[in-house]
């Protein structure tokens, strides 16, 4: 099995896939993923499902980036898009605290369900660092070649597109996104919404609970004259 530039892929990030497919890291990377199936290895999410978040997301409709680090590694909880789990799975701590911070700054409804897709079909691209994960072993396959595939995907965000929201939840997403240039976007860097680290603060960074990190992203993409995002996954959100 090797990795497969998906045949639905939007254009603009067919031409950027086809380059960065092209390199050597990459050529290991696909090499190491067959080998860990071959060996029989359980890989989360499933293969159909790594690059879900640049499917959902087409390049010319992104306008927030979520940057999380690992897919969930336990079973039937990663599905390719950051943060987010499928329908009928246990919503997990950080995306709780999430739900929490969006109650707070926009009055929304705590949601039942963990799925964020209808937030990436709205042009938030919810991007792991690493698009793959052995089950039950965290960060297993982030030193494979994933992080610099994906940090090469937000160097082009940064490059060919103008007025995007970085929501940069963590050490590890501040320094991802440190190479955003801050005069033609927007970096809102916050601690991790983690129970760990939802209420730490720092010299450069707010505690993600009480940011409203929502709601200023959603300012600011008014301010560019795009559309704000419904960040309430059931409609009930007010723009104004």
């Amino acid at each position: 099995m090797a990795i497969q530039i998906p045949d639905q892929l939007d254009p603009a990030w067919k031409a950027h896939f086809e380059h960065e497919f092209s390199q050597a890291y990459m050529l290991k990377l696909r090499e190491y993923l067959a080998a860990e199936v071959n060996s029989g290895a359980v890989i989360y999410p499933p293969a159909d499902q790594w690059f879900n978040a640049f499917l959902y997301t087409p390049f010319n409709d992104i306008k927030v980036v979520i940057v999380g680090q690992d897919p969930y590694h336990g079973e039937g909880q990663a599905h390719g898009l950051s943060f987010s789990v499928p329908d009928g799975i246990k919503i997990p701590p950080s995306l709780r605290n999430i739900y929490k911070e969006l109650s707070r700054d926009l009055g929304m409804n705590i949601p039942m369900s963990g799925n964020l897709e209808v937030w990436a079909k709205q042009g938030v691209l919810l991007l792991n660092a690493s698009l793959t994960v052995r089950a039950a072993e965290a960060n297993s396959h982030s030193k494979q070649g994933w992080l610099k595939f994906t940090n090469a995907c937000i160097r082009h965000i940064n490059e060919h597109k103008q007025g995007v929201v970085f929501l940069a939840w963590g050490r590890f997403a501040h320094d991802v996104c440190s190479v955003v240039d801050i005069t033609k976007h927007c970096v809102i860097k916050t601690s991790h919404p983690s129970p760990l680290g939802a209420t730490k603060t720092g010299k450069d960074f707010s505690a993600f609970m009480g940011s409203g990190c929502f709601s200023l992203a959603n300012e600011y993409l008014k301010k560019q004259g795009k559309q704000p995002v419904d960040w309430s996954l059931d409609g009930s959100s007010s723009f104004e």
